[in-house]
């Protein structure tokens, strides 16, 4: 009873105190006078001309109220929203009573105010929230604003731990707040007009009639550029006065900001900075490097602007003056870079990209290049390379039914090798390009569909070209033809019969030399073209509940234009190779079927364990039979294959050659040979189940799979004269170590006995292998292993946690914005160019091993591919890539190390390709600003310059 008397008694007291302080306007927490504003979280030494304020009793008070960061610690009675409107036209005074619906001053609770300014017959409204708390000051009308307060006035916005709205001169002041547990400030306000971007400041003062006002420390960003620090002045809706300010790449506000370029005094127009007196400074030191005045971009949309190069040389080419361009802002949906280099011996490269986006339509990027070098003698005729680069995606949802895409690829054979423009291992060492455009169309509520595309692939060493234009596509899915739409109950074996149709037409030039490509004999002689039309009819039933029944009929119909037929030369022998083709013009189809039939089922075995973690393996075998036939129809009964034979001469006998008359054409010909035989096969899969970890709270059992896809298959031909078994193959695939490292392996065993001959040829003796019609196991030995392949790889890592604000993979590519698009694409383009400092370190591994035995040779390899990176620091990544050779014991020439240095707004890499023909070294440190990107400094040594460094 004592102690409650004490604890009333304390509250009397407290609560009389509080009263009194409040009548006599020495509370902090609500002094009833207007308190003074307060520049705060400057620099005292930068900023000491910022900070010139006089030192009164009022200021003192000032300090106390603002900066102590207070939130809510006086006691408020919850109540509802207050709502206090203010008629400006009456005397600037506020309508005080009951009149303007105002209630108690101290309330504690998210607190909205709304007052309504009026000008003429306009209307504007000014909307104050605060999740803490609110104070009225009805004596000066002023509004007070605590804990994530919020203020809207027309087209102004601003958000910041405590925000202060002086309703008689329409001044807004804010700032944030020191956060009594870390001691750091927190809740800047950040404010922002129309479409302008949002600015953060320590502190500002805002009239939001005149929309004037000024910010300090402000922080805010411009397509890459950031503008901190110091003090800004907002003149009107287009103009600001800056004083003091950092101009830099850095993301961070001041004094977190270690590099950029301090403008003394300077005017921030809409597109541009006017600055006067300017200097650099690193560090918070400031350099001997200064302009009278400058100009600096300040973009709020693409700009068109001129590309400054960059100087190097060239042991071969020359002193080069490299990547200097112009780029062209159309609008936000397209642009254009164009860059060149030339060289003083007068070598020059071409370059144009352009970039397109509409959002939820599509994107893409065409590049288009060309080079003319000249690595011979003065007077040479120079070497010219071309290349194009073509990407192009739908959005899924943007056209439903139709689809279009394009992947170009295309080039002369040396253009990656002579132009000087990036040393990449992996373009450098390409041996094939590969180009498709395609489009695709599909009839909702029908089985029909429809692709068209474009395909290029190009042999890089021996400089030949394949073309197909176009390529033409028409099916049909599978339906039941004897089904009813209206059956009820289960289907019968009839109407489980499927059928499909499936139409391919073709334009072909195969093979042609670069030099031919854009010849008229090319597209008039060499250019293939037909039709290939393919129906298969299958039945699928369960027989004797425990067999799956599978019987298929496949026929092929193809068309084409032209044939062929072959003859020797007159007076060709035996001996000799002069067979002569010749293209006859004219319709030619070709049919051919086969029919299979078989029956498979599983089969399971488990052994369990009563003891240990393992508690159960399971050994699941799927073994098959079917039979197969197809006619012979190379039978000159068929009309598919001639004979050619030449004439009789003495010495010599006659020659004589099979061949089909559609050799070479674009879907081949039927062919030879009889087979009607038996398929054997049998798939084998076995598991293990654990006992659960104990850390797993569910209990459940984990399976883990020890062997997956072990298959072996054979073909016995009844209807061959000999050698009817066929070699027995075998693959499997397994992952170990949680399913880090996987390992797969294929192979085949020569079920046959094999002699070695020798023979006497060009005064030398050479081995050959002759296969006899005798199965090895009749001798008591094991089929003969031809040849096995195995691989392993895996990915080992330490990941940890993505960090904050950085999306998640379930985001998805559909959803990304214009700039993730453009970064991925680049990331796509040169994956150098991405570092992820999220991963500690990654190690990517790859084995392959192969054996080859034909008897008389055997022949092996035995290669390892590493490649991963570390941090060696928060801010140092190390990463590295080589091949190594088992057999050769040596390492590959494509070894490189890259050594990243993330410098905040800078980047420092280093590329280096130790030995080999590649061997080179690449220095480079760039801005990371992609308007300033081509602020950077590079020193390299081509793999070209007589492999030396310097």
């Amino acid at each position: 009873m004592k102690f409650t008397t004490f604890f009333f008694l304390l509250a009397i007291i407290l609560t009389v105190s509080v009263l009194s302080a409040e009548s006599k306007n020495t509370y902090k927490g609500h002094s009833s006078k207007p308190v003074r504003d307060t520049i705060i979280k400057l620099d005292s030494v930068r900023d000491k001309k910022l900070l010139r304020i006089k030192k009164t009793k009022q200021n003192i008070s000032t300090l106390g109220v603002e900066n102590t960061g207070l939130n809510n610690n006086y006691n408020i009675v919850p109540a509802t929203d207050t709502i206090i409107k203010r008629d400006t036209i009456k005397n600037g005074k506020a309508v005080k009573g009951k009149k303007n619906g105002a209630t108690p001053a101290t309330k504690k609770t998210t607190a909205q105010t709304d007052t309504t300014q009026k000008k003429g017959d306009i209307q504007s409204e000014v909307k104050a929230v605060a999740e803490d708390s609110t104070h009225v000051d009805n004596e000066h009308n002023i509004l007070y604003l605590y804990g994530r307060a919020r203020v809207t006035y027309e087209d102004f916005e601003l958000d910041a731990d405590f925000i202060r709205v002086d309703q008689k001169n329409h001044i807004i002041f804010a700032r944030g707040s020191i956060d009594p547990r870390t001691h750091r400030y927190i809740g800047r306000p950040i404010s922002k007009q129309k479409t302008e971007k949002p600015v953060s400041s320590d502190s500002l003062l805002f009239n939001y009639e005149t929309k004037k006002g000024k910010l300090y420390n402000p922080a805010s960003e411009q397509e890459g550029n950031f503008i901190s620090g110091g003090q800004a002045k907002k003149l009107n809706e287009t103009e600001v006065a800056y004083r003091n300010v950092i101009f830099s790449t850095c993301d961070l506000p001041y004094p977190e900001t270690h590099f950029g370029i301090v403008i003394t005094r300077g005017i921030g127009e809409k597109n541009r900075i006017i600055s006067g007196p300017a200097y650099l400074e690193i560090e918070g030191i400031p350099l001997p490097l200064a302009i009278p005045f400058g100009f600096f971009p300040k973009p709020n949309q693409r700009t068109s602007g001129v590309i400054l190069p960059t100087f190097g040389e060239d042991q071969q080419l020359g002193f080069k003056l490299s990547n200097f361009g112009y780029y062209l802002g159309f609008n936000d949906y397209i642009d254009l870079t164009t860059t060149a280099t030339v060289y003083s011996k007068g070598s020059y490269e071409l370059n144009s990209v352009m970039r397109y986006l509409k959002r939820y339509k599509y994107t893409g990027n065409l590049a288009l290049s060309f080079g003319s070098h000249n690595y011979g003698l003065p007077g040479d005729p120079a070497t010219k390379d071309v290349h194009i680069d073509w990407t192009h995606s739908q959005d899924p949802n943007a056209n439903p039914g139709s689809t279009f895409s394009a992947s170009v690829n295309a080039g002369t054979s040396g253009f990656f090798r002579n132009t000087r423009g990036t040393v990449n291992v992996n373009t450098i060492a390409t041996s094939s390009l590969r180009s498709s455009i395609s489009y695709g169309k599909t009839w909702a509520g029908t089985p029909f569909n429809l692709s068209v595309g474009l395909s290029h692939s190009q042999d890089i060493a021996n400089k030949t070209i394949t073309i197909e234009l176009p390529t033409v596509a028409f099916g049909m899915s599978s339906i039941n033809p004897f089904d009813s739409k209206d059956r009820v109950g289960e289907q019968k074996w009839y109407q489980k019969i499927t059928v499909s149709y499936n139409m391919t037409a073709t334009n072909k030039v195969n093979n042609i030399p670069e030099a031919e490509l854009f010849k008229s004999e090319t597209l008039s002689k060499r250019l293939q073209n037909g039709f290939q039309h393919q129906i298969p009819v299958s039945l699928g039933l369960n027989v004797l509940k425990y067999f799956q029944f599978n019987s298929s009929i496949n026929y092929t119909e193809r068309w084409y234009f032209q044939s062929i037929t072959k003859r020797f030369e007159r007076g060709s022998t035996s001996n000799s190779d002069q067979l002569i083709t010749d293209t006859v013009p004219g319709f030619k189809r070709a049919g051919e079927y086969s029919v299979s039939t078989g029956l498979s089922t599983k089969l399971y075995g488990q052994v369990n364990f009563k003891h240990g973690n393992l508690k159960a393996i399971r050994h699941v075998m799927t073994p098959s039979i079917s039979f197969g036939y197809r006619p012979d129809f190379s039978d000159p009964s068929f009309g598919y294959y001639k004979t050619a034979v030449s004439n009789a001469t003495i010495p010599y006998p006659y020659a004589s050659q099979k061949y089909s008359i559609f050799d070479g054409a674009v879907y081949g010909g039927p062919s030879p040979g009889k087979q009607a035989g038996l398929n054997f096969s049998v798939d084998n899969t076995i598991e293990a189940k654990v006992k659960a970890k104990s850390t797993d709270t569910s209990g459940t059992d984990r399976k883990i799979t020890i062997l997956q896809g072990l298959s072996f298959s054979t073909f016995y031909n009844f209807a061959a004269d000999s050698m009817k078994l066929s070699p027995i193959t075998f693959s499997g695939h397994t992952a170990i170590f949680n399913q880090k490292l996987s390992i797969s392996f294929q192979g085949s065993f020569n079920p046959y006995v094999t002699s070695i001959r020798d023979s006497i040829e060009n005064n030398t003796i050479k081995r050959y292998a002759v296969p006899i019609n005798r199965y090895t196991w009749q001798d008591g030995k094991f089929p003969q292993l031809s040849n096995i392949g195995i691989s392993m790889s895996g990915s080992l890592n330490s990941t940890k946690a993505a960090a904050r604000g950085t999306p998640g993979a379930v985001n998805g590519l559909a959803n990304l914005t214009p700039t993730q698009s453009q970064r991925l694409a680049l990331v796509n383009s040169d994956p150098n160019a991405y570092v992820d400092f999220n991963v500690p370190w990654n190690i990517n591994f790859n084995y392959s091993y192969s054996y080859t035995n034909s008897l008389n040779t055997v022949t092996t390899s035995n290669t390892v591919q590493i490649s991963g990176d570390v941090n060696v620091s928060p801010k140092w990544k190390v990463q590295y890539s080589t091949n190594y050779d088992i057999k050769a014991g040596k390492l590959g020439s494509a070894t490189s190390f890259s050594i990243y240095r993330d410098l905040h707004c800078w980047d420092l890499s280093i590329q280096w390709i130790p030995f080999g023909y590649l061997k080179s070294y690449n220095v480079t440190l760039k801005v990371k600003s992609t308007i300033l990107q081509d602020l950077k400094l590079s020193k390299r040594n081509d793999y070209t310059n007589s492999g030396t460094f310097y």
